[in-house]
């Protein structure tokens, strides 16, 4: 099992202490670095900051909005990125979320399976540099009757093939995920709940394109925090979890609201969201198990992080990608530093 490290976005203030993040786990050997975006940052601009500033770690998208691009524009920024950094460029995908998507792209959240096959059909014709040609429901090119003609893209990324990744949290999603694409990425991700709520269903899709796991990267982003006091760094991240299983999205479309009833929390998940829509983001942050946060996050020791490590590496992850927590940038080193020390006691590395 290999590790990643996700800065999340940028522009939250810690711009200077990402850079320094991202250059230390170069130095130790980290294998990717992924970069997010929402509707602050993009991330292929924070990618190529960061590619020019590292030597050896591979830099991904994690991700890189669906309704935010033509496909063949998401062809074009990544065949440069993978130009520019020396093939060190992982493309990951995603459809954002309905409030994303239609209030700050103008893009209709419908379809997102047949958008995303679409999606991924094109990406990858334009990416081998065959001239495009495409008919779908939701995108053909060139447009019938026009001036238009199939073009072929000009720049050469530097391998045949840039690995293509999808965030993923539904059964049918990650399903898919495995029949088209050639990794995962995911979050909220239980160790002890992975083979259910995830990798059966990836499993699923690879054997429907009549493939096998082999060679496919299940990637889990997980907040690493170190110390003696696990409920209280557990605390630390109440109003993240929160975020996500209250607030990200709507009382009808929450994707990680509906995860964690999956887990086995439905009764807690209602309650998180019910507190969390009604502005009471204090009371939705109380109300998040300790277990929930604890199964699915790095919290502890040395030790402790390596026994979850190898309960992850059982459970199937070859990526296992980590947001050090921490208010100050040495704070943050020093979990990226116990993620590899974790890795090594684990015997994983």
């Amino acid at each position: 099992m290999q590790l990643g490290i996700n800065l999340g976005y940028w522009g939250a203030g810690m711009d200077a202490d990402n850079l320094a993040v991202a250059k230390e786990a170069d130095r130790l050997g980290y294998s990717v670095c992924w970069a997010a975006e929402a509707y602050g940052s993009d991330g292929p601009t924070v990618l190529a900051w960061v590619a020019a500033q590292t030597e050896r770690i591979d830099i991904g998208s994690a991700i890189m909005q669906i309704p935010a691009r033509q496909p063949t524009m998401t062809a074009m920024t990544a065949a440069t990125l993978d130009s520019l950094s020396g093939g060190r460029f992982r493309l990951g995908l995603g459809v954002s979320g309905p409030q994303v998507s239609e209030g700050w792209y103008g893009v209709k959240f419908d379809k997102p399976l047949a958008r995303t096959r679409e999606y991924v059909d094109i990406v990858r014709q334009a990416m081998s540099r065959e001239r495009v040609s495409y008919e779908g429901d939701h995108w053909t090119l060139p447009l019938p009757g026009g001036p238009g003609k199939p073009l072929k893209l000009t720049v050469h990324p530097e391998r045949e093939r840039i690995p293509l990744y999808i965030a993923a949290i539904g059964p049918k999603n990650l399903e898919q995920t495995g029949e088209i694409a050639d990794g995962a990425l995911l979050i909220f991700p239980a160790a002890e709940h992975l083979e259910e709520t995830a990798v059966r269903h990836l499993r699923a899709g690879r054997e429907k394109a009549g493939l096998t796991m082999e060679g496919f990267d299940v990637v889990p982003t997980v907040p690493i925090a170190v110390g003696e006091d696990v409920r209280g760094l557990a605390d630390f991240f109440r109003p993240y979890t929160a975020l996500y299983v209250g607030g990200m999205g709507s009382r009808k479309q929450n994707f990680y609201n509906q995860l964690a009833q999956r887990m086995g929390y439905e009764k807690e998940a209602a309650e998180i969201q019910d507190k969390y829509l009604s502005g009471d983001k204090e009371g939705a942050a109380a109300a998040v198990p300790h277990q929930l946060i604890d199964s699915t996050t790095l919290l502890g020791s040395v030790d402790r992080i390596a026994d979850r490590m190898r309960a992850y590496a059982a459970a199937g992850v070859t990526t296992l990608t980590l947001s050090p927590a921490g208010f100050t940038l040495d704070e943050r080193l020093a979990a990226l530093r116990a993620g590899t020390e974790a890795l090594e006691r684990a015997g994983l590395a």
